[in-house]
């Protein structure tokens, strides 16, 4: 089923960057090789418990030729033949080509769909549901930008969220939200539907993307508030429009020279992130179509209340737990959605 040579050639590989690591390397080359050794250490966890099975299974056949311990091999056999599915099964998810991007720290923006001031409020309280998931993971997260309405919701809002695997366990997270519920501003006790959008972008270096002074127009303007005191009076307030795409990205922080800088990070990312859509779709990724962690439009989930249900429509899956989920419990739907996808894989390399 596996190539040997390809094993042994991943298993050689590990070896020669655990020594270069030991050795000492430049400090120019640190984070490149520390950053393969961890992706292949577990791989290569995977090919010795699959190989050492392989090694008792060839040797416990042999046994079988010695009548003293023919009864004894045949115990092992057994043992070996209900465990091998499982360490195949494993090494073929551990040789599944990984996503470059999964090691990223993760920007989140999210946006008020369908629903007017509800459809603000939902996004709002989809906002602490992530923050409340990274925090519980102790991951890193820093609010990039925020921008909210007079009744506490939210008008748009960027987060950055860093730690192991965050683009890995968060991106299939991208797509519209539908909230089923009685908004607070409804006094009939009315069902409403309101929507948000999320967006889930992998974080892009400067290496990746280089956007050149031409391609942008930069704007200032008064930053808008919640009201009152809270207006701001100066034109800090940042708009970049890359003119190839047509791409806007805002920040209306305090400081203007942050808001640039946020600015150029986040349209750093939008950018990255076509050019990672562009791929996949050259590549006529049909998965990416089923699983849904890229289109930005498509209806992915239905949380509701009075039902206490979340579903996700990509694979089906409903939870009643939905008080749990907005409090961040998000872990059984997204490996439930992490394991839909690599099933996908998975019958794509067996057909």
């Amino acid at each position: 089923m596996f190539a040997p040579e390809t094993l042994d050639q991943i298993i050689r590989r590990f070896g020669f960057i655990e020594a270069r690591l030991n050795e000492g390397v430049a400090p120019d080359k640190i984070a490149a090789l520390t950053r393969e050794y961890s992706e292949l250490r577990p791989v290569v966890t995977q090919i010795e418990a699959y190989q050492r099975a392989i090694a008792d299974q060839a040797e416990a056949q042999a046994m079988q030729a010695d009548p003293e311990m023919r009864s004894l091999a045949e115990e092992e056999l057994a043992r070996l033949e209900r465990e091998l599915p499982a360490l195949e099964h494993g090494l073929r998810l551990a040789l599944l080509p990984k996503d470059a991007a999964d090691a990223r720290p993760a920007l989140i923006e999210l946006r008020p769909g369908t629903g007017g001031e509800e459809a603000s409020l939902f996004a709002s309280d989809l906002l602490r549901m992530y923050q409340r998931y990274a925090e519980a993971r102790g991951w890193q997260v820093q609010m990039v930008s925020q921008s909210e309405t007079e009744l506490g919701g939210l008008r748009e809002a960027v987060m950055r969220i860093a730690g192991e695997g965050v683009f890995a366990r968060l991106k299939f997270e991208s797509g519209v939200h539908r909230v089923q519920r009685v908004p607070v501003t409804e006094s009939g006790g009315r069902i409403h539907t309101s929507a948000a959008t999320v967006a889930v972008l992998p974080e892009a270096e400067e290496v990746d993307i280089d956007i050149p002074a031409s391609d942008i127009r930069i704007d200032t303007m008064r930053a808008s508030g919640a009201g009152g005191q809270h207006v701001n009076t100066t034109d800090s307030a940042v708009r970049i429009t890359h003119l190839p795409t047509g791409l806007v990205v805002t920040s209306s922080e305090k400081s203007q020279h942050s808001n640039r800088a946020i600015a150029m990070e986040v349209l750093r990312a939008k950018l990255f992130d076509l050019e990672r859509q562009r791929a996949a779709d050259a590549r006529a990724d049909a998965r990416r179509a089923q699983v849904g962690s890229g289109d930005r439009s498509e209806r992915i989930r239905t949380y509701n209340f009075p039902q206490g249900r979340m579903t996700d429509h990509r694979i089906n899956l409903t939870l009643y737990k939905l008080d749990a989920v907005m409090q961040g419990d998000l872990d059984e739907m997204i490996d439930a959605l992490i394991a839909a996808d690599q099933a996908l894989r998975l019958a794509e390399m067996e057909a």
